[in-house]
């Protein structure tokens, strides 16, 4: 069980108070002004490395503005992005350390940029983002002290979650020395010449710090409406999305509870290699979603008497996905449905974790190329900064 608290969020500029300033978290003595921050990516496949990071950003001052390039600047750079650009606009957006989203920005972050939207300075991950020609996007802002970068989250990346959909096998999470996995990952994120330490692939390991670090909430208040959704969640996508913001529109006042199942329940009912996330890191996706409030870690299949009870829930959802009957053939949701508390929600968004797969397995060798080529750039910047004396030789 983790809170997450959808209205305690707007003390810190997002959640209910998206869009405006989040200057209130400090009071005025100890802060003047509010510091605004920069933000720029692709955000292609939107997952909880890409919501640290703005997280991050967001402890650095008060009011974070995250730049989503188009389509067709990232196929200039880097390769056909999975997502659509207004599927990333709206995942980005999801994100509730965000404040503002800009759609469109430039692939280079220049001054000019950071000027017209009177933001302090620019955030980015410890990795390096090219050009087409190899040049740091950031040279300008870096030159001009205007720069801060973060870590990048260890164990997750864009080429990773690809491999594991690649390999349509059950032992992804654990058996990461698979050599037909290893096969796939290497085809991913490997050049002819080596391993870029930013493209390859790395195992997520989850800590307490890092739940407690995304879990921002509070308990729901007097007045609140208690809505309760469950399910995988997994590769959480703009389909998830349109679904929680429906079910948050339920109620003047939600709290919004996602029960998450454990993977073996997941895989139960999905079957083939599902989840392609494990429980640890789709909590952190959940939790990352500004219209969620507390996140169960291993809910029950079945939405019973006493999880209701317990969390004194007034309404449940659910999308128009196919509800799978539990182990013994009953309704998951028999209980809701005799209290007549339960709701079908539809979000207009058929989008699934299965099409999602699909668009990955009929793009597989752009994806390939794509990726050795972004090594390709990455490793001839490692060599020359090696050669400066800027990083040691191995």
């Amino acid at each position: 069980m983790i809170k997450n608290g959808h209205h305690a969020s707007t003390e810190q500029g997002s959640g209910a108070g998206f869009g405006k300033p989040a200057g209130s978290v400090c009071s005025p003595e100890k802060r003047k002004r509010v510091v605004r921050l920069w933000c720029d990516g692709c955000y292609d496949m939107v997952h909880y490395g890409h919501s640290n990071q703005l997280r991050q950003a967001k402890a650095m001052g008060d009011y974070l503005i995250a730049g989503v390039h188009t389509d067709a600047e990232i196929s200039k750079h880097k390769g056909p992005p999975v997502f659509t650009q207004e599927e990333r606009y709206k995942m980005v957006q999801a994100i509730k350390w965000v404040d503002e989203i800009v759609e469109g920005a430039p692939y280079v972050t220049t001054l000019e940029t950071l000027d017209q939207y009177s933001c302090d300075f620019c955030v980015h991950g410890d990795d390096i983002t090219l050009t087409v020609d190899g040049k740091d996007t950031y040279e300008e802002v870096k030159r001009a002290g205007r720069y801060r970068e973060c870590k990048r989250t260890q164990g997750v990346s864009t080429t990773d979650l690809v491999g594991r959909m690649l390999l349509m096998t059950k032992a992804h999470h654990s058996n990461i020395d698979n050599p037909d996995y290893q096969q796939h990952t290497d085809n991913l994120g490997t050049g002819p010449t080596g391993h870029s330490p930013w493209t390859g692939v790395s195992q997520f390991l989850q800590t307490s710090q890092k739940i407690i670090q995304f879990a921002s909430g509070k308990e729901p208040q007097p007045g609140d409406t208690i809505i309760y959704v469950a399910g995988a969640f997994d590769l959480f996508h703009i389909g998830h999305v349109d679904f929680l913001e429906m079910v948050y529109k339920q109620a003047e006042r939600p709290y919004v509870i996602v029960g998450l199942h454990f993977d073996q329940e997941v895989n139960r009912y999905k079957g083939k290699n599902y989840p392609i996330m494990n429980i640890h890191e789709r909590t952190l996706s959940v939790l990352a979603c500004r219209y969620v409030s507390e996140v169960v870690i291993g809910a029950p299949y079945a939405v019973g008497k006493d999880l209701l009870d317990h969390f004194k829930v007034d309404l449940v959802c659910h999308g128009k996905t196919e509800v799978f009957p539990d182990k013994d053939g009953s309704d998951p949701y028999d209980e809701p449905k005799k209290r007549g508390i339960f709701k079908t929600v539809d979000s207009g968004n058929n989008l699934t974790t299965d099409d999602i797969v699909q668009r990955i397995i009929e793009n597989r060798l752009q994806f390939e190329a794509r990726n050795q080529k972004k090594e390709a750039k990455e490793m001839a910047v490692i060599e020359a900064m090696k050669k400066r004396g800027e990083i040691g030789a191995e």
